[in-house]
This record gives C-alpha cells, sequence and structure tokens, in this order.
C-alpha cells in the first residue's frame, strides 16, 4: 500500500464529534484537513494500528503518512482540545485534589497511568493538588524544574525555596504540559520562553497565577506566581509597619500632590505596600490609574494597565496615556529608566499623586538614583515627598524557637545588650520544619523636609544626608532589625540576611 507523505507541515487539528478521539488517539490516528478535504493523518512507526482502528470507522477520508516530527506537533494539538480549559470544574471537585502531601508521593507512586498521556485524569489531579498545597502552606511561587535523570517542585514560602517533591523526568513533561494548556501557552514549543496567566477556582477561591515557562538544557522549567486578589490586599497596619511609619506614611498620602518612592530589593513587598497605601486613599470622588509590571493585584475601584513591551506599550508610554485620562492619583510600577522618572515628576510637579517604587539599598540613596537617572536637583527636592525604604524579615516560628548564645564579638558588631535572651530557628511540624512561620515588613521612613532641601542644594551626598537624617531620629532598617532580635522575634541569622549589617 502507498500513501501520499508529507514533509515538516503544520496541520491544524479536525475535531469530529462523532469520532472519539480518545481511542483514536490511543491508536495513533490523527484527523486535519488538507486542501480543504478532511484527511486521516497517520506515521510509519505505527501505520499497522492506525488502519487497523481506522477500518472500524465508517470513514472513507483519505490517508497521509506524515514525518514523526510533524505528527508529534499535531497530536500535541489534539491533547490540547481534549484535555480542554475545564480546569475550574475540576479544581473545585474535592475527589479530584490530594490533599496531603504524604498522600500525593503515594499517588504519583502507584498512578501507573500517569504515564499515559492519551488519559489526562490523573495528570490533572496531580497539578490540581500542586497548586491546593502551596495555597495550604501560603506560597507564593511554584517551582517546577527538569533535571538530567528527575524533576524536582519546590515552594517559595516566606520569601525562601523549599523542596516539595521529586517527579519521574517523563511526569514533569506531562505537569507542564498540563500547564501550559491551562495558560493558553502552545505546547508544542519547547524551544522558547513562553510567558501566559491563568484562573483557577480551588476550594471557592479564585486565584490568579501568572506563568513563565523558559527552555533549560535539561528540558523546560515553570514559575508560577500566586496573585491574589482585590479582597486580600492588606492594610498598612497590617502589613507590620512600626505605628510611627503608619501614622507619617499617611500624612504623605494626603498630599493633593507629589511623589512617594517605595525602595528595596526584589521580592521585598514593594508592589503590596503600593497597593495598600492606594487603597487607603481611594474614594469615589478620585480617579486612581495604574501602570503595571505584571498587575499583581486586581484591584476593583482602580484603572490598571499591563506593560506590553510587544506593542510598545512601556512604563513611560502608559504614564504619558494617564496623564491624558485626568488622573489625581498615578502608580507607576516601577521607576527604571530617565524617561520615565523624567515624566513621573513632571506629572508629579504639576498637580499628581504619583506613587512608584525604585532599586535601592535604603531610603536616602533614592536621591543619587535619581540623579544618576539624569533628573535635575531642583525637580526633585521640589516634588520627592518622602521614600519608604523596606524589607520583609522572617519571623521565628513561635511553637519552637530555641534560646540561642551569640559570640562577644557579634554582640559588640551589632551593638547588641550583652545580658539578652537571643533565638534561633529550630523547625517544627507547625513551620514545616523551616523555623520560621510568617514575615514581618520592617521600613524606614525618609521625609524629604526643608533640611533635606537644603542639604541637596549644597550638593550634600547620600551619606552625609543618611547620618543627618539619622541625627534627628530616623528609625533605620538595622533599628529594627535590633529590636526584632532583642524581642526574639528573628534570628541573628535572618537579619543579617535582610540587612542588620547595612546600618
Amino acid at each position: 500500500m502507498h500513501f501520499p507523505s508529507l514533509q515538516d507541515v503544520n496541520l491544524e487539528p479536525l475535531w469530529e464529534d462523532e469520532i472519539n478521539h480518545k481511542i483514536a488517539l490511543k491508536h495513533n490516528l490523527l484527523f486535519s484537513e488538507i486542501n480543504g478535504v478532511a484527511t486521516s493523518i497517520v506515521t510509519l512507526e505505527s501505520l499497522a494500528d492506525a488502519l487497523n482502528y481506522l477500518s472500524k470507522l465508517s470513514l472513507s477520508y483519505p490517508i497521509n503518512v506524515l514525518d514523526p516530527e510533524s505528527f508529534e506537533r499535531l497530536k500535541n494539538k489534539f491533547l490540547e482540545i481534549q484535555t480542554g480549559s475545564d480546569f475550574e470544574e475540576m479544581a473545585t471537585a474535592s475527589d479530584e485534589l490530594i490533599e496531603v502531601e504524604g498522600d500525593l508521593l503515594e499517588f504519583i507512586r502507584n498512578s501507573q497511568d500517569l504515564l499515559s498521556s492519551e488519559d489526562s485524569a490523573p495528570i490533572i489531579k496531580l497539578v490540581n493538588s500542586l497548586f491546593f498545597q502551596a495555597l495550604q502552606k501560603g506560597a507564593s511561587d511554584i517551582h517546577i524544574e527538569s533535571a538530567e535523570r528527575k524533576g524536582e517542585v519546590r515552594l517559595r514560602i516566606d520569601g525562601a525555596l523549599k523542596k516539595h517533591l521529586d517527579l519521574e523526568k517523563s511526569i514533569i513533561a506531562l505537569v507542564i504540559n498540563r500547564i501550559k494548556v491551562i495558560s493558553n501557552l502552545d505546547i508544542s514549543e519547547k524551544r522558547v520562553p513562553q510567558d501566559g496567566r491563568t484562573q483557577l477556582s480551588i476550594s471557592g477561591k479564585s486565584i490568579d497565577v501568572r506563568v513563565s515557562v523558559l527552555p533549560t538544557y535539561h528540558g523546560e522549567r515553570v514559575v508560577m506566581r500566586i496573585l491574589s486578589q482585590s479582597e486580600h490586599i492588606p492594610t498598612l497596619e497590617s502589613l507590620g509597619f512600626a505605628e510611627d511609619i503608619t501614622k507619617e506614611l499617611y500624612k504623605l498620602l494626603n498630599h493633593a500632590h507629589g511623589m512617594i518612592l517605595v525602595t528595596g530589593p526584589t521580592g521585598s513587598g514593594k508592589s503590596t505596600t503600593l497597593h495598600a497605601c492606594m487603597q487607603h486613599i481611594a474614594t469615589p470622588d478620585k480617579n486612581i490609574i495604574t501602570v503595571e509590571d505584571p498587575v499583581e493585584y486586581n484591584a476593583d475601584n482602580i484603572s490598571q494597565i499591563q506593560v506590553n513591551t510587544k506593542v510598545g506599550l512601556t512604563f513611560a508610554a502608559g504614564l504619558r496615556s494617564i496623564l491624558r485620562q485626568d488622573p489625581d492619583i498615578i502608580m507607576v510600577g516601577e521607576i527604571r529608566d530617565s524617561e520615565t522618572a523624567e515624566i513621573a515628576l513632571r506629572s508629579a510637579l504639576t498637580g499628581h499623586l504619583l506613587l512608584s517604587t525604585l532599586h535601592t539599598n535604603d531610603a536616602t540613596s533614592s536621591l543619587s538614583r535619581l540623579m544618576d537617572m539624569g533628573i535635575e536637583n531642583f525637580l526633585i527636592s521640589s516634588t520627592l515627598l518622602g521614600v519608604l525604604a523596606q524589607r520583609l524579615a522572617r519571623k521565628l516560628c513561635v511553637e519552637c524557637k530555641g534560646e540561642t548564645h551569640l559570640a562577644p564579638a557579634v554582640i559588640s558588631e551589632v551593638k547588641l545588650p550583652s545580658d539578652g535572651v537571643y533565638f534561633e530557628a529550630v523547625g517544627c511540624k507547625v513551620c514545616d520544619f523551616t523555623g520560621y512561620k510568617g514575615r514581618q515588613a520592617i521600613g524606614e521612613l525618609f521625609v524629604i523636609d526643608d533640611g533635606v532641601k537644603e542639604m541637596m542644594k549644597d550638593g550634600f551626598n547620600d551619606h552625609q544626608v543618611r547620618d543627618s537624617m539619622k541625627s534627628k531620629g530616623m528609625v533605620t532598617i538595622a533599628d529594627k532589625l535590633k529590636a526584632m532580635l532583642i524581642n526574639g522575634d528573628t534570628s541573628y541569622e535572618e537579619a543579617v540576611r535582610v540587612g542588620i549589617m547595612d546600618g
């Protein structure tokens, strides 16, 4: 028998309701339209099996043979349709969730059918359970990585990554395919990075997930960021800031115009603080517009713009458009370049209250960071109201923290009381054996007063400004960490990680 053969083609699936495609896929029999004609698609490797099943169907379609790569590409598209985006129903059904990590490992060990890719139910169950357990543990990110012989799932809990599961290499590929399907990504494309979003509903709660897929040497890896809805936006008080900072920040937020900056490294909670500030000042008589990358909190009472560099919607372009929308309050996700900084400061000068973030180590160094971007001194001093530098410090688990002795050299270096009682992380069931449970936001607020404006005019550098502010009573992040250590809220190791040595 000779059938026409096709090489290196990208065919689209032909999904006929009267055909049981699940069984057809099992027999490696696919269908597509070629030049407008419905055609049966087979590959030489499984020709006999496919023709055998085709003979049982009452179809008079012509038959075409495809090369293995093209066939695999088309088969993936069929699998994508078959798996479908029915994630919401699946996730809410209790029998589709495995609630305990040990049970999940048992399920993976015993599920032989996990590897039969034509039946996607166990994979759906596995992926749903990963999401469920990540939410149960309060994880902010799920990492799925492929190594040479196996795969690994890790969860970022309280800012630190923790291993969750090991998975077989073959299962990892199926899990990643499933995640691509629910995020509307191309499952046949494994060579370029892809970004997507998905929304899932677990136990009646709706959760947004941002998905990033990256090809690595041993296969793809996926990082999923679990985003919060508007009802989860915390208040400034609940973030754990000291009362004096909260009061001062509220005073700054009452200004009709000017710029407020939040600084800190990646993952220090800057976006959360900005959204908490905006929820505090959001009233029906104010027009609040944001430009973010990505939109991390989906808030109801503000208009949010998602940056899209592919179509030229950058922070600067978005900010220019916002200014024509008659805003009262503007939030720019991040000031990354001089163009954005220039427009931001000029809009703060022309009667808007502008909130944004900047990457600097402490509050006072934001002055030189803006100057490095080419912003004039007078523009900074006339628009900048204040800068909040913040960090997230992990709190010791109250159930298992243990007393420890700090070396005399450490005590003198950090200027701690020598007769104090200090604690270290131990680890128990409650804190998932990490020794830490929950995080607290700590910050230093640098308010631009007349004294600072004078120093800027006289050309003082960051260190001089910082020393002057400390002498006037500004409480720094290092001071807050010292207080946490003395109160037994955190460990010395965590205080060093967060920045007690930065002064």
